[in-house]
């Protein structure tokens, strides 16, 4: 469901942006867990395939967005200060991510694990919500109080 005015050829682009982000949440979570498990290959593999797919997110977001503009949410009452909660700290914790995602990810591949593990404490809490939350706006902007 496209919000009115917004032209019918960007129509896929919010489900599909939300599907990257849930591809990324669950990437991260069964790289998480591989990790714990000592299957370095499988994690590396998670976690490469969850910053492609975030990667993929970030450019389709962009480009709709450059295309169809500001999406207003049209909740009203409790919901919307909730709504403008998540999508502020969701907003604010990616921008974030647009450096810890690649240093974590460079220190990896450069073999500092040490580095890579203190790092990744902080990345992957926030890259995990960020791609939940995103979900919950799609949710709450294109279905839910649409």
């Amino acid at each position: 469901m496209l919000q009115a005015g917004a032209p019918q050829e960007y129509a896929i682009f919010p489900a599909l942006n939300a599907t990257l982000n849930g591809v990324s949440g669950i990437l991260l979570f069964v790289g998480h867990s591989f990790i714990q498990r000592g299957k370095v290959a499988a994690h590396r593999a998670c976690m490469i395939a969850a910053f492609c797919s975030s990667t993929i997110f970030l450019a389709c977001y962009l480009y709709y967005h450059a295309h169809v503009g500001v999406i207003r949410f049209r909740g009203t009452g409790w919901v919307r200060p909730l709504y403008f909660t998540i999508l502020t700290s969701h907003t604010i914790l990616a921008i974030t991510l647009l450096i810890l995602v690649p240093a974590t990810l460079v220190l990896a591949l450069r073999r500092s694990f040490l580095r890579h593990k203190a790092i990744a404490r902080w990345t992957y809490p926030i890259w995990l919500y960020v791609s939940v939350t995103g979900v919950v706006v799609y949710f709450m902007v294109y279905h839910w109080f649409a």
